[in-house]
């Protein structure tokens, strides 16, 4: 074989190889099952909560990445239920009609919906493409706990405990917060003295605090600082957000 005539073939068998490899690599995410047309409801039904993505045939990048981080942080959640819906555009147009069904189209994905049993139509997602904020849609949305970077999730039920309770009980969940924190390693003990701190000051201030502080610690981590002290900055920003998510659980 005369190597121009080689070349064309050797493509097409990459090209193949290529998009064998990324089809694997879809079916092979931690966390996360493929959902299609004939299995969508039956599944669906079956879950309390289930977040689906929409998505092209082979998805990959950054979008991807952070999608395998969403579905590798269910995996301890049994009531959560992360799956991949992959819509093709060519041939036999497979999934095209949930796309359709669900208003999901080519220049949307990834668009991710939350299925709640409660819920007769799905939630749609509106955030940026992060882990942490589909997380935190999740969390909000549902109630259910996923945890954000930095956060502690005996701490955060004592926070969602602390929304609940009359003011003058609030100081007793203080109180319980800071008898947790001593049982922490020091890993999680800088984590824990910031749960107390914006306890303490939503005492102080009122329950406002919060939807202000997130905005001034944002303010702080897009100026000038130090990558320590923005990465500080970015944990108190998570442990802020899943103060917010639990307020508004409790609204």
């Amino acid at each position: 074989m005369s190597t121009m005539c080689s070349r064309p073939v050797l493509a097409f068998v990459s090209c193949i190889c290529f998009y064998q490899l990324l089809s694997v690599a879809a079916n092979s995410i931690k966390g996360s099952i493929q959902l299609n047309s004939g299995v969508f409801d039956k599944i669906i039904k079956k879950h309390k909560t289930v977040l689906v993505k929409f998505d092209e045939v082979y998805p990959y990048g950054e979008k991807q990445d952070q999608f395998k981080k969403v579905a590798e942080s269910s995996v301890e959640q049994p009531d959560l239920l992360v799956a991949e819906v992959n819509i093709a555009d060519y041939g036999e147009k497979e999934n095209a009609d949930l796309g359709q069904r669900f208003s999901v189209k080519k220049e949307d994905f990834p668009k991710y919906k939350l299925f709640l049993a409660d819920k007769d139509d799905p939630i749609t997602y509106k955030g940026g493409i992060k882990a942490d904020d589909i997380k935190a849609f999740i969390m909000k949305e549902s109630g259910l706990w996923l945890g954000l970077p930095a956060c502690i999730e005996t701490l955060d039920k004592l926070v969602n405990k602390f929304w609940r309770v009359k003011a003058d009980e609030r100081q007793t969940i203080i109180g319980q917060v800071e008898k947790e924190a001593q049982h922490l390693d020091e890993k999680h003990k800088t984590s824990a003295s910031i749960y107390i701190k914006t306890l303490n000051k939503i005492v102080e201030k009122g329950d406002n605090f919060i939807n202000s502080e997130i905005k001034r610690v944002k303010k702080l981590s897009e100026g000038k600082v130090s990558e320590k002290k923005k990465q500080q900055l970015k944990d108190r920003i998570s442990i802020l957000t899943s103060f917010q998510i639990n307020q508004k659980d409790e609204l």
